[in-house]
């Protein structure tokens, strides 16, 4: 799939964006990897969301064009990192929660020093960010300027996608909703829990509700 085909696919639906980025390489200076596990949030309607009661100024990158990297932190320790997606004014991301590493390993070892195996090295978003040095500076970048130096670029797309419910979430917020997506293929490399995940045939507003 393409660059502009994913950036299409996030201003579309944040649902479908998240689909469109697995598969995809995240690259940040010599360390690159494939994108295999998603998580979409949504605005107004996802309690969920960061973007459930409009902008702040942590969490306004959502509202901005789709493509922009938004980088919270979180638990007092964790930097996470997610895509905006929508179109300017709707506040929505899809947060990267795993990838397999391609390029960099040895560098994503020394940062992810208590990993067992490498399968473990980007296995979760805050992992990821560890590994791959992201913290509050990437804040804002353009994740498809293909100059950035934190960037998305186009890979080989999933073969199968299975989908579940978001992970983390607490009572109310969301925490029913299936809008965590996977390669099917990758399940060895993905966070916990990697139980509860169900073929994905279509993408119908019907079988991925809110609540």
């Amino acid at each position: 799939m393409s660059i502009e085909s994913i950036r299409d696919a996030l201003r579309r639906d944040v649902r479908a964006g998240a689909v469109a980025l697995l598969g995809a390489e995240l690259v940040h200076g010599e360390l690159r990897a494939r994108i295999v596990e998603t998580e979409a949030y949504r605005g107004s309607d996802d309690p969920g969301s960061h973007a459930h009661r409009g902008p702040t100024p942590r969490c306004e990158v959502m509202f901005g064009p789709a493509g922009i990297a938004y980088v919270y932190f979180t638990y007092g320790m964790h930097w996470m990192l997610n895509v905006s997606a929508l179109e300017e004014g709707a506040g929505a991301a899809v947060l990267i929660r795993a990838a397999i590493p391609l390029e960099g390993t040895v560098l994503m070892r020394e940062r992810r020093s208590r990993a067992k195996s490498d399968k473990q090295l980007l296995a979760g978003p805050a992992c990821l960010c560890a590994a791959f040095g992201i913290d509050r500076r990437q804040n804002g970048w353009d994740l498809f300027d293909p100059g950035s130096p934190l960037r998305i670029e186009a890979g080989s797309p999933p073969s199968a996608v299975v989908y579940g419910p978001r992970v983390g979430l607490a009572e109310g917020k969301g925490e029913k909703t299936p809008w965590r997506f996977a390669d099917a293929d990758a399940l060895d490399w993905i966070s916990k829990p990697k139980t509860e995940l169900t073929q994905l045939e279509v993408l119908p507003e019907a079988i991925l509700p809110i609540g």
